[in-house]
């Protein structure tokens, strides 16, 4: 991976490869996690793609993608710790597999360009049809996770859990919140967004980096940029926890259950602390699975999450209602085992194979190596693969339990009837 800073607050990074057919391209506007702007941010690049002024519409933005070769692009709108991105996520062929004296880099980029910088506008504000559309778009997205209950605890205990922090506000903002916005409103906030915002652009393919950096400048020139340089990442915001029962008409109640450590991707037990979680509740070997559902038949479901960026880990188990007392319970005795060591050298094989094997994945495809590095670039993570696997299996049971005695239980929630 190369990085080239680029005037005007903009980070490039260029990872060259030149096994895929198709290269990848992201270009991310960052802004602090804020409840009075994250519903624009989610909702901007839907309108930004609904047409520009050389291609007004969709049918003239698809035929203009048919021309290169059948691209893609689409909104990309990331919640990593305090940040919060807004931008357009590309996808297109490589020059080399094109027609002879066709390129496909170049003109990508310069309708990209036209996206963000070219929007259609009427009286000096986007399209209110344009934008009154994406909002029915995003509200119905914004529903339909609330209508998957497991989606909607997991939620709820994170506004338990960081009710102090920026973390527990929804990646794609409140509902009421897209209601109250205007086609002035968004237009105005689109303005500071290509000002303000630190910019970070991810390239995945065999362009020379230096050639990419000339076309990406050529287009940010066009604009005048005073960016706003944004405070680092930091761990959970302190502040009392609370224990929330919600009622509902559900078929199966939620147990979600939060815990929080000062071990973040940024400190040295990062690696520790991901083989911990996996140990304890990530996947069809841990603890969890293995005793709370297989053994004693207790959930549904369970698994545990580990979020790097804050410090956070959470247990979401789906229930039967009578059995909520038991199953806390049996979920702490399992985190208790983990803190004792009480891990077999089989759990802990098992849990590191799982995280490399996530690992690996990462050369897949230009997206999973665009995903991880521009995720890891945000949260503030300096390792790069395989450093980050190499931690990964120096890990001991040890470690395991060491990390695991940094974790308290700060909040929970319960959905039932």
């Amino acid at each position: 991976m190369q990085q080239i800073h680029l005037s005007g607050g903009i980070e490039f990074y260029s990872f060259r490869q030149t096994r895929f057919k198709q290269g990848a391209l992201s270009i991310q506007f960052v802004r602090p996690m804020k409840k009075e702007e994250a519903a624009c941010n989610a909702l901007l690049p839907a309108v930004l793609l609904r047409g520009t002024k050389r291609d007004p519409d969709l049918r003239s933005i698809t035929l203009r993608l048919d021309d290169l070769y059948g691209a893609s692009v689409s909104a990309l709108v990331r919640r990593v710790g305090d940040y919060q991105t807004t931008g357009l996520y590309c996808s297109f062929m490589e020059d080399k597999f094109a027609l002879d004296g066709d390129e496909i880099l170049a003109p990508m980029l310069d309708f990209v360009g036209e996206l963000l910088l070219e929007p259609v506008t009427e009286k000096g504000a986007f399209s209110e049809n344009y934008v009154e559309s994406e909002k029915k778009n995003l509200i119905s997205t914004i529903e339909t996770e609330k209508n998957d209950k497991r989606v909607y605890a997991s939620a709820q205990l994170m506004k338990i859990l960081c009710r102090n922090d920026s973390f527990g506000l929804p990646r794609l903002g409140e509902k009421e919140d897209v209601e109250k916005i205007t086609a002035q409103k968004l237009y105005d906030h689109y303005r500071k967004v290509l000002s303000e915002s630190p910019v970070q652009v991810f390239y995945v393919g065999s362009a020379e980096p230096a050639q990419v950096a000339k076309l990406l400048t050529k287009q940010f020139e066009k604009i005048s940029r005073a960016p706003v340089m944004l405070a680092p990442q930091t761990a959970l915001a302190g502040g009392d926890g609370g224990h929330v029962t919600e009622k509902m008409d559900v078929a199966q109640a939620k147990l979600c259950m939060g815990f929080v450590t000062p071990i973040t991707n940024r400190t040295a037990d990062f690696a520790a602390m991901q083989v911990m979680n996996t140990v304890f509740g990530g996947g069809m070997t841990s603890k969890l699975f293995m005793n709370v559902r297989e053994k004693l038949s207790l959930c549904y479901s369970v698994g545990s999450a580990y979020y790097g960026s804050k410090g956070v880990l959470t247990v979401s188990a789906g229930i039967d209602e009578g059995k909520e007392k038991i199953a806390r319970d049996e979920i702490m005795a399992q985190l208790e085992a983990c803190k004792n060591a009480d891990i077999t050298e089989e759990e802990l094989t098992a849990a590191k194979e799982a995280v490399l094997s996530a690992l690996r994945t990462i050369h897949d495809s230009p997206g999973a190596i665009e995903g991880y590095f521009a995720t890891a670039a945000l949260s503030g993570q300096g390792m790069d693969p395989q450093a980050h696997g190499a931690a990964i299996a120096a890990v001991t049971g040890a470690d395991v339990a060491r990390v695991a005695r940094t974790l308290c239980y700060h909040s929970s929630y319960v959905l039932k009837k």
